[in-house]
């Protein structure tokens, strides 16, 4: 009872407010903290988050097996419903870490307004461009470009596998601006090689549903669907698993991981065989790796900072064997045409459906 009284007598004197309510991190060799935000799917997606976490990882000269510095310099948590967004935005803040970063653009509306109660607060938001606050460093990738990549390697893949009418599929997460680019950039790959392909898609509209997605990967292949690329979170390692499934039984299909090199992921057999023919790679750690630099040299700011082929933002995996020494020297030179500005890719649906040939009625969206 005494220690209770004490923390409300000294709640009301202004200048113990702070000591009463707030827990300050422990510093680091680096000088920052950050505390890193996710959603239900957490930094175990195989994925997006664990991207993120790896970037962390990197600026500290730790490894996901022995994060050293973890509840001293660095943290993460989970929302396992988005309700729990602004609670855990508000808490890292009382917690005074230097950085707070938050994984995708559901996170946008709250951080938005946390950001806006505490403004010399330092916060980050990865696939947003459109938030306001002079506390709010932006992060996006060309999706698009990366994208664009895997989909002349599925389309070249095809051809030297000589599948007759390659039919090519993609799976949404939740449908937004983000996600569209994914699939738009895969789809004009895909067309730059087999200019009549035929292309399906379908949105699980949620990060964290891989049976949803595992059940619509069967369904496409069994009607004969040849390549399936996810930007679905979570949600993708289904895609990844009904690959798994029937290339085991000596089917050929195959999925395109997303985010991370999913090239392990997708490995069936004791040989070290994988279903994954290749992924995108966005490499947010390389955002996340900026924005801890900038707080520790003191130059943070509320900018938007874009990760393109250029800045070495996006790229793909050739880890397969699958993947050609043919396929991966045309791949090199597409890249340096998309560099160069020689080959131009629709980042949005708008753009993407004036081009000749490509599909009308994809479920894609550009809100």
């Amino acid at each position: 009872m005494k220690k209770i009284f004490v923390c409300a007598v000294l709640a009301v004197v202004s200048i113990f407010v702070i000591g009463c309510q707030k827990k300050t991190v422990a510093g680091s060799s680096a000088g920052v903290t950050v505390r890193l935000l996710t959603d239900a799917t957490g930094i175990d997606d195989k994925s997006y988050n664990a991207a993120a976490w790896r970037g962390i990882l990197e600026f500290y000269g730790d490894t996901w097996d022995n994060p050293k510095q973890r509840g001293k310099a660095y943290d993460f948590i989970t929302a396992q419903t988005q309700d729990l967004y602004i609670p855990n935005l508000r808490q890292a803040t009382d917690e005074n870490y230097d950085l707070i970063v938050a994984t995708g653009f559901t996170w946008d509306q709250s951080l938005e307004r946390v950001a806006d109660d505490n403004r010399k607060q330092k916060y980050m938001i990865v696939d947003v461009d459109w938030l306001k606050g002079a506390n709010i460093m932006q992060a996006i990738y060309a999706e698009h470009e990366g994208s664009y990549l895997v989909g002349v390697a599925a389309a070249l893949k095809a051809l030297e596998d000589k599948i007759a009418n390659p039919r090519f599929g993609f799976i949404g997460g939740v449908p937004g601006a983000t996600i569209t680019k994914f699939e738009v950039g895969y789809i004009q790959g895909i067309l730059s090689v087999i200019p009549n392909a035929q292309i399906v898609d379908y949105y699980v509209h949620s990060w964290g549903e891989p049976a949803l997605a595992k059940t619509q990967a069967k369904n496409w292949y069994d009607s004969g669907v040849y390549v399936i690329y996810s930007a679905a979170g979570g949600s993708g390692n289904g895609t990844i698993a009904q690959a798994k499934e029937y290339r085991a039984s000596g089917r050929n299909v195959w999925a395109i991981g997303v985010d991370s090199d999913q090239h392990e992921e997708g490995v069936f057999n004791a040989t070290g065989d994988s279903a994954v023919l290749t992924s995108m790679l966005k490499k947010v750690e390389s955002s996340l790796v900026y924005a801890l630099n900038s707080v520790k040299n003191n130059t943070f700011k509320g900018e938007i900072i874009t990760f393109d082929l250029k800045a070495d933002g996006v790229g793909y995996s050739s880890a397969n064997p699958a993947m050609s020494s043919a396929i991966k020297t045309k791949l090199e030179a597409v890249k340096k045409q998309i560099i160069n500005g020689e080959i131009k890719i629709a980042p949005t649906l708008a753009e993407a459906v004036r081009l000749p040939g490509f599909p009308q009625n994809l479920r894609a969206i550009d809100d």
